[in-house]
């Protein structure tokens, strides 16, 4: 840790040391806040949230910033993914494939429209049509790595100064709308069609709220810790081979497919040196995804720097208002409709507010803290990544292109 032109630089140990710290800061405020589990807000969102204002607040009074060293938190993201493959099933995956299919038509349409509602909105204010879309999918479903990469685009073709931190204020305000938006929308359609899981199952990440009670051994914990490790290891030979043949993945993704095989294809007969079975939908897997994912998003709310994007606010607080509202009367109108009516695609909802406004990880904590409040719904943690941390990426790309002909 050192002090450095008015920024406080912390080093990765402290970094994941706060990370943990504002986890159990958002589970003790959404013990004492009962609204914030009624409406299943993410515990890193409330956690994350809080301390961030707070560092934008000692940043207002004092001029010092805080900086954090932020590698470890891939490496959570990693974790997670592959539990989530280590709990998927070929039954799941062949039950989702129409699902799969109809939740990728209507993201495709949601793409299109976020993006025309962004241009409809910067062009009533008088602004260039390519900041409106940089207030689209550049930023929201396509995160703070999409709006860096198309920055320069819109800055040299279009004249857009300021677009790279356009897009990542779009991008940090998207996660957090996306954070706080899923939670309630699945309240909402739980309650108003009386939904229930169609069976009590253990959770893919964490425990009910009513199981906090739950044992877990130590040796089912480093069984789960070995089989992660080993479906990383393949997760990572998998990601060179794909690279090698020209298709680029995230890493998490590779994982996660990796976890699939492990959990699907080997051998049920062949000997573990644990003793063990595999632990697919184990207490063990559900804690190991539960800490990781908890940790990674608090860990990216706590780090926002809020006050470089104060002076930004402005017209963009209009076109994500306008995007916000768009995004939720499509989830209720359209695609828990499309998806089936049913609980599952009331956590699909919540999924899909995070990934529209945010991000996968967002999407998966969201399902998360609904299914942690009302019961499990396996498919919806398989369909939703593969939807937002793979397909929705290529689909953006190609929209982005054509947009961007038609305005210019």
């Amino acid at each position: 840790m050192e002090l450095l032109d008015g920024t406080l630089k912390l080093d990765t140990f402290l970094t994941v040391t706060l990370g943990i710290v504002v986890l159990f800061i958002g589970k003790q405020l959404n013990q004492v806040v009962p609204a914030f589990r009624e409406f299943s807000i993410p515990e890193p969102v409330t956690g994350g949230l809080l301390v961030c204002i707070l560092f934008t607040l000692i940043y207002a009074v004092t001029g010092v910033g805080v900086e954090f060293n932020l590698g470890a938190r891939d490496v959570l993201l990693v974790y997670f993914f592959t539990t989530i493959g280590i709990n998927a099933s070929f039954s799941d995956l062949l039950g989702g494939g129409k699902p799969l299919l109809i939740l990728l038509a209507a993201t495709v349409i949601f793409m299109i429209l976020q993006n025309f509602t962004g241009i409809g909105v910067a062009t009533a204010l008088g602004l260039e049509p390519a900041v409106g879309l940089l207030g689209g999918t550049v930023s929201l479903i396509g995160g703070h790595g999409t709006s860096i990469a198309w920055a320069p685009i819109f800055a040299e073709k279009y004249g857009i100064s300021g677009a790279a931190e356009i897009g990542i204020a779009c991008a940090t305000f998207g996660l957090v709308l996306a954070s706080l938006m899923g939670g309630p929308i699945a309240k909402y359609l739980i309650t108003r069609h009386d939904l229930t899981p169609e069976a009590e199952e253990t959770l893919d990440i964490g425990v009910k709220q009513e199981d906090r009670g739950i044992d877990v051994h130590y040796m089912d914990v480093l069984d789960a810790i070995l089989s992660i490790h080993i479906c990383v290891i393949i997760g990572v030979l998998l990601d060179k081979a794909l690279e090698n043949a020209g298709v680029q993945l995230p890493l998490f993704v590779s994982c996660l497919f990796a976890g699939i095989l492990m959990s699907n294809l080997r051998p049920k007969a062949l000997p573990r040196i644990t003793g063990t079975s595999w632990p697919s939908r184990t207490p063990a897997i559900a804690l190991i995804a539960d800490v990781s994912l908890g940790t990674f998003l608090a860990m990216s709310l706590m780090s926002m720097k809020l006050w470089e994007l104060v002076s930004l606010a402005g017209p963009l607080v209009l076109i994500l208002g306008a995007q916000v509202l768009v995004a939720a009367m499509f989830i209720v109108f359209i695609v828990f409709r499309v998806m089936g009516k049913n609980y599952e695609a009331a956590v699909v909802s919540a999924g899909f507010g995070g990934f529209s406004m945010g991000a996968t990880p967002t999407a998966m904590a969201n399902m998360s803290a609904v299914t942690k409040r009302y019961g499990a719904c396996h498919q919806a943690f398989i369909i939703v990544p593969l939807v937002g941390a793979f397909f929705i990426d290529i689909a953006n790309v190609i929209i982005i292109q054509q947009l961007l002909s038609w305005i210019g």
